[in-house]
């Protein structure tokens, strides 16, 4: 009886022990959260609750888009006219780059890599550098926008950012970022094939039309527009009619990742020894610049950029270091592994070639684009 009790307890104790480690950064952002906690009471006006509904928003309309297969559609009618490898990983990585502006870096991964290991698998054709590719792709892409990823809309919404600011800041790096795909691009081999993949129909236009609606609310919301309440009455009102499920479908560990970032970032920015030190190295936009790069390879950039905010008032470097600290190693970005886990998947003894390949091209990147942006702004004199 005692021996069933102990294996019953091992199996429950290992249970939990793959819980922590399924989402790494919701592990470390909790016990952060806890930890400081112990030294510092928590209050509720650590929470940022424009950047939590907002978000929260954005998950429910892009997965109704999601289960709608809008992305899908589009995607597909595209690739059934490509001749040859090289334009079908063009498209691919393209895809990536502009979706992301819309519906997040993550969801774009999400929608698209699984399209392009569909396609390897029907041609045979290598897609490694192809997926590598749109991770970068949709990390860049997703820098251009406050919706595109988590860490923008928390800057945007933070620092009450006016949106033509916000544009011609991170414009010159999502240029340059697509200058860089192209070359890269450009390498990949070419070889002739047709691909016929059947036609997607979306069975319910209706609600495909209302969704669009409701996005568009969203993003006013966002840009302030519009209150972020009303956006949210909305947003629940839609989902309550056309679709309950989706209120069981999001990501709610990203919602408990930000509560804990937000708790752990009140809680130590309320520490003297903390505060002298961030804002000793924190001197200016050099440091801040660099400083959010190096934290977002260690952290990955959303905790960085909410760490980060509540010791300066210079939003610009440390929006562009946050972005470009989205390249780098694999945890610099969280959508970064989603492509990961989804081509180890289907190709399971090649985790190491794609690490190591990741590894290669992500830190050309990085070092590109963290070097090009100082030498133009420390030119310009704003650095």
């Amino acid at each position: 009886m005692k021996e069933s009790v102990l294996i019953q307890n091992k199996r429950r104790i290992k249970f939990n022990l793959s819980f922590l480690k399924k989402d790494m950064i919701f592990t470390i952002s909790f016990v952060l959260a806890m930890g400081t906690s112990l030294f510092q009471s928590p209050k509720i006006e650590y929470l940022n609750f424009p950047v939590l509904i907002s978000l929260f928003n954005l998950m429910l309309a892009i997965k109704a888009f999601e289960e709608l297969r809008v992305l899908d559609k589009f995607a597909i009618s595209l690739l059934n006219k490509c001749s040859n490898s090289k334009s079908v990983s063009a498209i691919l990585i393209s895809l990536c780059f502009f979706s992301s502006m819309v519906v997040t870096n993550d969801v774009a991964l999400l929608t698209f890599v699984p399209l392009t290991l569909v396609i390897s698998r029907k041609t045979k054709l290598p897609m490694m550098e192809t997926i590598i590719l749109q991770t970068i792709a949709a990390n860049i892409g997703s820098s251009l926008t406050p919706m595109g990823n988590p860490q923008n809309l928390f800057i945007y919404s933070f620092y009450l950012l006016n949106p033509i600011a916000f544009f011609m800041t991170v414009l010159p790096l999502a240029i340059l970022g697509i200058i860089s795909l192209y070359f890269f691009m450009r390498r990949l081999k070419k070889k002739d094939l047709k691909i016929e993949i059947a036609p997607i129909q979306i069975i319910e236009p209706k609600k495909t039309v209302i969704w669009g609606i409701i996005i568009v609310i969203i993003i006013a919301s966002i840009f302030g527009i519009i209150h972020y309440q009303v956006a949210f009455i909305i947003t629940l009102m839609a989902v309550v009619i056309l679709n309950r499920k989706l209120l069981f479908k999001i990501d709610y560990l990203l919602l408990l990742t930000f509560i804990c970032f937000f708790i752990f970032v009140g809680n130590i920015s309320n520490t003297s020894a903390v505060h002298t030190l961030a804002s000793a190295s924190l001197k200016d936009s050099a440091s801040i610049y660099f400083s959010s790069i190096l934290l977002s390879q260690f952290i990955s950039n959303v905790p960085a950029s909410i760490l980060l905010a509540e010791f300066t008032p210079n939003w610009k470097p440390l929006l562009l270091g946050v972005n470009i600290g989205g390249l780098g190693t694999i945890i610099a970005s969280m959508a970064s592994v989603i492509s990961y886990k989804l081509y180890v998947h289907s190709y399971p003894n090649e985790g190491k070639k794609y690490l190591l390949k990741f590894s290669l091209y992500n830190f050309s990147f990085l070092a590109f684009l963290t070097l090009i942006p100082y030498v133009i702004l420390k030119i310009l004199k704003i650095f």
